[in-house]
């Protein structure tokens, strides 16, 4: 077991949160019981993934996707209330890492991405006004585009998205989870050979194409499930805590 503030000064310590810009507040974002011995983790606060939280007996859910997003209506009203209502009735704790969850080098998204593909990852480069958040690098061997969008599936759990151009073998990648696919011209600028991000808009398929660049949307969701899990397996062997991942599936 281990009190709230304790937990919350070591994700201070371990994801610097304060150290960027971000489009929500990151640590605890409503508050609940003192003490904190069950651990769910999950990617968004969910009516869902609260309620199974509740049902798992959970003291606190730890997300990469909370609550009180910029420029979202600040009333406590209709969904956002039943969400909140949930978490104050029951005394669980909402902490969420946004930005954090994405850049960190061992338990970041993209971190965790990198190691799924096998990467031999460079110095990830800054986008977006976030230090670190374009990651890119070589592979060991160069693979085809259809080994690319295998190994993505089988590492994800769902086919992406392929937008295909001529180049063949793939030899260098970038990728930016979730909605990186606005990252695309800076991935184009790396002289890598294929994108990979989570999302894609209407925008995307053209930008591929005329860069000359493979692009793979993968699923926000599905790229942005590693990080926070491994986050949760490492508080639960720091502190001795119980953890529980839970996945809310999402196909976006």
């Amino acid at each position: 077991m281990i009190h709230r503030q304790a937990l919350i000064d070591y994700l201070t310590s371990l994801l610097e949160p304060n150290a960027g810009r971000d489009y929500c507040p990151n640590g605890l974002q409503v508050e609940g019981k003192a003490h904190i011995q069950r651990l769910i983790t999950g990617v968004t606060a969910s009516k869902r993934l609260l309620q199974r939280a509740i049902d798992a007996n959970a003291d606190a859910v730890l997300v990469h996707h909370g609550y009180f997003w910029k420029g979202e209506e600040a009333a406590i009203t209709g969904m956002k209330a039943q969400r909140i209502k949930l978490l104050i009735e029951n005394e669980l704790n909402l902490l969420a890492y946004h930005l954090p969850l994405d850049i960190h080098p061992q338990f970041g998204n993209n971190a965790c991405l990198g190691a799924l593909l096998g990467v031999e990852c460079r110095p990830p480069v800054s986008v977006g006004g976030v230090d670190g958040l374009l990651w890119h690098g070589r592979l060991p061997e160069p693979i085809s585009p259809s080994t690319l969008s295998a190994r993505l599936a089988d590492g994800l759990g769902q086919s992406p998205v392929h937008i295909e151009v001529e180049v063949a073998p793939i030899k260098t990648i970038a990728w930016c989870s979730g909605g990186g696919q606005k990252f695309i011209q800076a991935a184009a600028a790396l002289e890598v050979d294929a994108y990979i991000s989570g999302e894609i808009s209407e925008q995307t398929t053209h930008e591929a194409r005329e860069l000359g660049l493979h692009y793979f949307a993968a699923g926000h969701h599905a790229t942005e499930r590693a990080g926070v899990k491994t986050v949760g397996e490492h508080l639960a062997d720091q502190f001795e805590i119980e953890h529980e991942f839970i996945d809310d599936p999402n196909p976006a």
